[in-house]
């Protein structure tokens, strides 16, 4: 059975990492201020990390099976009816931007990382509020 006050305590953290980029980061910097494009990417690494380690924990105590990638992580959560296929799309997509950033691969698109903070938080928001419902409902 999922613990459902360890996934709230991780569901609130990705909140809390959400509400930071939108209050405090100043994407038109991020090209040009280190410490900005550091916050900004750091930010985004700590909250796809947390929705991952939210999607493992599920994974594995619901036993939806043994996934091979961060990606198939949500590919079983959506086969469990946890979130649906086009989230688990997205947010598969986010594992992977969360390698890239991991990794320190000197070729992190800015471009991309502004995209994401600007365009793709709202999938971890989507993210949380699928995890809350299938918790409520039991």
């Amino acid at each position: 059975m999922t613990d459902g006050d360890l996934i709230a305590k991780r569901l609130a953290f990705i909140e809390t990492r959400l509400r930071e980029l939108a209050t405090m980061a100043k994407l038109d910097r991020v090209h040009d201020d280190l410490k900005e494009e550091r916050f900004v990417e750091h930010t985004l690494q700590l909250a796809i990390q947390a929705a991952l380690d939210v999607a493992s924990h599920i994974v594995s105590d619901e036993r939806l099976g043994e996934p091979a990638t961060h990606r198939d992580l949500f590919d079983r959560l959506a086969a469990g009816g946890w979130i649906s296929k086009e989230l688990a799309s997205k947010l598969g997509d986010m594992a992977g931007f969360r390698n890239v950033l991991v990794r320190g691969y000197q070729d992190v698109d800015l471009d991309i990382v502004v995209d994401a903070a600007a365009n793709r938080l709202e999938d971890l928001t989507a993210f949380i509020a699928a995890v809350r419902r299938k918790l409520e409902a039991g």
